[in-house]
C-alpha cells in the first residue's frame, strides 16, 4: 500500500489547510463532481472556461471527504477537510509523482503515434497472466489522466500507463511523474503533425518517455524508419528490444495468417502458433511489444500466448457490428490519423466476396499537412481496391481528388459535408453483401453513422 494523508498535500504541495484533519488517509481522487462519491478526494482543476474550485460546495455535498482548491473559502461549517494550494493542477501531479516514488514494482510506460491504447490493452492482458495489474483507463494518457491513473493505483504488482502528447515536452512531463521501468514506443508517424512541424520532432516527443525512466528495458519496433535510426544510439544506454515483421530483430513475426478479424503468427526462433483475436498486420505488431514485455517480466511462453489470445479491442476499434439487414460493419471511429486510417484501409482490402465500402471522415489535427495526407489515402484507397469510397467533411474532399485523378469511377465516389447528410442515402444503397468500414477522427462523429447503420 502507498497510502497518501493530507499532510502530504501539505509537504509535497506546500498546501494550507483550512479546516480538517491533516492525519486523515485520501481516498479516490477526481477532478469531476458529477462522478464523485462518498469519501473521495476532489481536485478543482482551473479549466479554460471554468474554475473547478468554484464547485467545491456540490463536491461536499456528494460526500468528498477532501478538497484541494485554489481559492480561499468561508470555511464556517463546512464539515470537509479543505486544503489551498496555489496551482491544483501542479498538486495533482507532484501528489502522483510522491505516490510513484513510494512504489517499488514495475511500472510500464507506452507511447506512439498509433496504437498506444490497444497495445497497452494487450501488455496488460499478458502480464496480468501472472501479476495482479493497475492499468490506465481508457485513454486517461495525458497531464490529467496519468496522475489519475496512479493516485488510483492501491496494492497492483505492475502498473501499465499510457502516454499520449500533442506537443513537445508532454512526454517528458508524464515520465517524470510515472518515472517507468519498461518503456515502449510503438512507432513515429504522423499524428498531430500539424503541431510538431515535423516525424523528426514527433521522434524527439516520443523519446521524451526517456527522461525519467528508473529502468533500463526499452521497447521498439524496428520497421519504424525513424525508430530504427536511433536504434544504436539507445542502445549505448538502455537494454533495447525490438520487435519487427519486415526486417531482422530479436523479435520477428514471421508465418502471418490473418484476416479482418483474426490473427495468427510465430516469432522466428522463439515462439508459435501466437494467435490474437484481432486481424491485421497492426495487431501482430502489439502482439510482439506484449510478447517482449512478457519477457522481460519472466512471463511463460504459454502464459504470454494465453494473454495475447485473450486480449479484446475495446469499444470503436475495429469493432464486428452486423446490422439488422445483414450488412458487416467495422466500426474503427475511436479516432484517426494516416497511420491508423491506412491500416484499416488495407483490412478491408483483403476481404474477398463482398463489395467493400469504406466510409472516411476527416483526419483532424495535421495543420499544413491536412491535403496531402488525406490524398495520400486516396492512393491507399486505390491500392486496396476498394470498391465505393464515401467521405464526410471537408478535408476528405482531398481523397475524393485524389482517387478520382487515380481513375475510380465517379459515381462510386461520394461525399457529404456531415454526417447526418448520409443517413438517408446509406439507407438505400446498403445491402448485406456489403462489409462497410467507419473511420475518421472522433470529432467528425462517425460513430453515429454506425448507429444509423445498425439500425437497417
Amino acid at each position: 500500500m502507498c497510502n497518501l494523508y493530507v499532510r502530504d498535500i501539505v509537504s509535497v504541495c506546500h498546501g494550507k489547510v483550512l479546516c480538517g484533519d491533516e492525519d486523515l488517509k485520501l481516498g479516490k481522487v477526481v477532478t469531476d463532481t458529477r462522478i464523485l462519491e462518498s469519501g473521495n478526494v476532489y481536485v478543482g482543476l482551473m479549466g479554460e472556461k471554468v474554475n473547478g474550485s468554484d464547485y467545491y460546495l456540490d463536491a461536499i455535498k456528494r460526500g468528498a471527504s477532501v478538497c484541494i482548491l485554489n481559492k480561499m473559502i468561508d470555511v464556517s461549517d463546512i464539515d470537509c477537510t479543505i486544503v489551498v494550494v496555489e496551482d491544483t493542477l501542479v498538486c495533482l501531479q507532484e501528489l502522483a509523482k510522491y505516490k510513484r516514488s513510494l512504489m517499488d514494482i514495475p511500472v510500464i510506460a507506452i507511447t506512439g503515434s498509433v496504437g498506444k491504447t490497444s497495445t497497452k490493452d494487450m501488455i496488460a492482458s499478458v502480464v496480468s497472466t501472472k501479476y495482479r495489474v493497475h492499468k490506465t483507463s481508457g485513454n486517461y494518457n495525458n497531464h490529467i489522466g496519468v496522475p489519475l491513473t496512479i493516485l488510483s493505483y492501491t496494492d497492483e504488482e505492475v502498473l501499465v500507463v499510457e502516454m499520449g502528447m500533442n506537443h513537445l515536452g508532454e512526454i517528458s512531463l508524464l515520465s517524470k511523474i510515472a518515472m517507468p521501468t519498461i518503456s515502449v514506443i510503438t512507432n513515429v508517424g504522423t499524428a498531430h503533425i500539424g503541431n510538431l512541424g515535423s516525424r523528426e520532432n514527433i521522434l524527439k516527443a516520443k523519446l521524451e518517455i526517456l527522461d525519467g525512466m528508473k529502468g533500463k528495458d526499452v521497447v521498439i519496433n524496428y520497421d519504424n524508419d525513424m525508430l530504427s535510426s536511433v536504434y544504436d544510439k539507445l542502445s549505448k544506454d538502455y537494454h533495447v528490444r525490438a520487435i519487427s515483421i519486415d526486417s531482422k530483430s530479436q523479435y520477428r513475426g514471421t508465418n502471418i495468417r490473418y484476416d479482418i478479424f483474426e490473427s495468427d503468427f510465430d516469432i522466428d526462433g522463439i515462439s508459435h502458433n501466437i494467435h490474437v483475436n484481432v486481424g491485421g498486420k497492426v495487431f501482430v505488431y502489439n502482439a510482439l511489444v506484449a510478447y517482449a514485455v512478457g519477457n522481460i517480466l519472466d512471463i511463460s511462453d504459454v502464459d504470454i500466448k494465453k494473454g495475447i489470445s485473450s486480449f479484446k479491442l475495446s469499444s470503436h476499434r475495429l469493432e464486428k457490428c452486423v446490422s439488422k439487414s445483414g450488412v458487416v460493419v467495422i466500426d474503427d471511429t475511436y479516432n484517426a490519423n494516416f497511420d491508423s486510417m491506412k491500416s484499416s484501409i488495407e483490412l478491408l482490402g483483403g476481404i474477398k466476396d463482398k463489395r467493400k465500402i469504406a466510409i472516411l471522415g476527416d483526419m483532424l489535427e495535421l495543420g499544413e499537412y491536412s491535403d496531402k495526407l488525406h490524398r495520400d489515402i486516396g492512393d491507399v484507397v486505390i491500392q486496396n481496391h476498394i470498391d465505393i469510397l464515401i467521405t464526410v467533411g471537408e478535408y476528405s474532399k482531398e481523397v475524393d481528388k485524389r482517387v478520382i485523378e487515380l481513375g475510380m469511377f465517379e459515381d462510386n465516389v461520394i461525399h457529404f459535408d456531415k454526417e447526418s447528410d448520409s443517413y438517408s442515402f446509406l439507407r438505400n444503397y446498403l445491402d448485406n453483401s456489403d462489409i462497410v468500414l467507419v473511420k475518421g477522427s472522433h470529432g467528425v462523429h462517425l460513430d453515429r453513422v454506425v448507429l444509423e447503420i445498425l439500425k437497417m
